[in-house]
């Protein structure tokens, strides 16, 4: 009866539809009280739930009738606005900067009366529509007497979206006007995003707190596939190119161009005022490929080596380990090979670099693991994360507050690609995925472990289908700017006189000699003596560029229960050798 009560009292809150709440029968009872653990299916005159945790099921009538469907606008919708036709002074306002009442009126431009703060008073203004499917959700709303703006709603993607042609050339600028002065020129796909650049930039780049912000890609995904090109024309200046940047690491920059202003000129409105339609036109067909290593004449690099010039290379980011930092650092674009025996923990070090990324500096991580479903790979995140045992065991388990913590923590910093349906059996649906991933959540990091479950294309040869499947993975790293690790397992290896397995290196990894080639950085973690040392060895055996670090080799405490790794401190006691017992295992390890 109270479970009845309870979800026919959430029915007339939360309406028809999907939802999940608290199950009223088992959760005090439990240690995760907080857990939305039963479904609700609400509809017109009853309710359908189900309990994942305690099972209890059925079907509760309605007493009366609930409203037609609720519909949950993706969008917030923006309040009634006193909306008028385009007055004389806001036609002779759009013309002093170039825009003509014919083009003011295709991008549905009207005219309003607002309180403008930054003014202190109520101004004429124009205000610029979004529109969603043909219902406008959002306006922008700009004073003609002073430079100040407001918002009514909230938008959410591109203004202009909707105009966007199927196989044209896209045009994304920083502001409606810029917008305004392209549609002047004669151009119909282009757009401006919703809310300008992003204010907070650390050595040309943005913070990446700030990658919601960019949720309008997401929403606009299906046109800009849809795109010939996508010429990114924000603003000249440093947050304009570092949101320019990342829309295009987004986007994929094998994809996509970018524009050079004429001298003294910010933006297209400047280029419209001051030069004419004729310039703003020659800014789109003068538009450059955008620079990825490799692809490109020298000219695109001109910027980045005088920058390097000045400032030199610098180092990778950190993993979290001085003595790691040392031989290895991390930077976009770049693939690093990852082996070592089975239960050597490989994917564990792996696993806690991308941790130690997500809290020192913010990174966003894709998880493509094909031997840990997302929840076994969520409990591991949890336990690195706290730095105490997931299971019940010997040491401190982590707390209630401690575990919801930590779900936050993954939540926001990790995606997982899962495997259940066979969906990515493929080289091109995880690359898919991966593009995805970096549109809609701005990962900037991704783990493929262990490569031999991805489907082999036709009658080629493992040596050329790993070569290509590498090749592949390099370049969309490079084209959206992440850092890939790739996990592949050894050949098996004889032991020597001592009884011991080596480490392995590249050219162990079993396949091909392309796993050496085709990596920027390979690298093992071995454990010599598993069953009884804490000792985890970690060698860089290839590092393409010296400036990200050097071949090597330095030693972690890997800790069990925590599945967590620090720096290795030695003792004459802990570390004292244990006998070589003979055993029928491939390796000396546990599976």
């Amino acid at each position: 009866m109270q479970i009845e009560q309870q979800v026919r009292g959430e029915a007339y809150r939360l309406g028809q539809g999907q939802h999940k709440i608290k199950c009223p029968s088992c959760s005090q009872g439990r240690k995760n009280k907080h857990d939305k653990t039963l479904s609700l299916r609400i509809e017109q005159d009853k309710i359908l739930f189900n309990c994942w945790h305690c099972d209890q099921e059925g079907i509760v009538p309605m007493r009366e009738k609930l409203p037609e469907t609720r519909k949950v606008e993706p969008m917030s919708v923006a309040k009634n606005v006193n909306k008028m036709p385009l007055s004389g002074a806001a036609i002779a306002w759009l013309s002093s900067r170039g825009i003509s009442e014919a083009t003011a009126l295709k991008a549905g431009l009207v005219s309003t009366k607002s309180w403008m703060q930054p003014v202190g008073k109520e101004t004429e203004s124009i205000m610029f529509p979004y529109t969603n499917k043909g219902q406008e959700y959002a306006y922008k709303v700009r004073s003609i007497e002073a430079k100040a703006f407001i918002c009514n709603g909230a938008p959410q993607t591109f203004f202009n979206i909707e105009a966007v042609q199927r196989n044209d050339d896209l045009i994304i600028c920083e502001g409606e006007m810029d917008a305004l002065a392209y549609m002047e020129t004669g151009y119909e796909s282009v757009v401006s995003i919703p809310n300008g650049a992003v204010n907070k930039i650390t050595n040309g780049a943005i913070d990446p707190k700030d990658d919601n912000k960019f949720k309008f890609l997401w929403a606009a995904e299906k046109k800009i596939k849809s795109a010939a090109r996508v010429i990114v024309a924000l603003d000249n200046d440093e947050a304009g190119q570092a949101t320019s940047e990342e829309i295009a690491r987004r986007i994929g920059k094998d994809r996509c161009f970018k524009v050079e202003y004429p001298e003294g000129c910010k933006d297209a409105n400047d280029v419209l005022m001051k030069h004419g339609k004729e310039a703003v036109d020659e800014i789109i067909v003068g538009a450059k490929a955008w620079p990825i290593a490799g692809l490109f004449d020298a000219s695109h690099f001109y910027e980045e080596i005088d920058d390097i010039y000045e400032k030199g290379m610098g180092r990778g980011e950190s993993t979290g380990y001085d003595n790691v930092d040392e031989l290895y650092t991390i930077v976009t674009g770049q693939l690093t090979v990852v082996t070592g025996h089975p239960s050597s923990g490989k994917s564990e070090f792996i696993d806690q670099i991308m941790v130690n990324m997500a809290q020192n500096i913010g990174w966003k991580f894709a998880i493509c693991s094909f031997e840990n479903e997302p929840r076994i790979h969520i409990a591991k995140l949890i336990s690195k994360y706290t730095r105490k045992p997931f299971f019940k065991g010997a040491t401190e388990r982590m707390t209630e507050d401690e575990l919801a913590v930590g779900k936050d923590f993954v939540q926001s910093h990790f995606s997982f690609l899962y495997q259940a349906d066979g969906s990515l059996s493929s080289v091109e649906s995880i690359i898919e995925r991966l593009r995805v991933a970096v549109m809609r959540h701005g990962i900037r990091g991704a783990i493929i472990d262990p490569y031999n479950y991805i489907q082999k294309n036709g009658d080629i040869s493992e040596t050329d289908w790993i070569s290509e499947v590498l090749t592949r993975l390099r370049v969309f790293a490079q084209s959206h700017g992440i850092h890939l690790w790739f996990v592949a397992h050894p050949t098996k290896m004889m032991r020597d006189h001592t009884g011991k397995v080596p480490a392995p290196k590249g050219y162990d990894i079993s396949g091909s000699a392309a796993w050496f080639a085709k990596a920027d950085v390979g690298l093992t973690v071995h454990r010599p003596n598993p069953s009884g040392s804490r000792v985890s060895e970690v060698h860089v055996w290839k590092c393409r560029f010296s400036w990200i670090g050097k071949q090597g080799d330095t030693n972690l405490e890997f800790d069990v229960p925590t599945s967590t790794y620090k720096k290795y401190v030695p003792d004459p006691i802990l570390d004292a050798p244990t006998p070589y017992t003979e055993v029928d295992d491939e390796y000396p390890f546990p599976f």
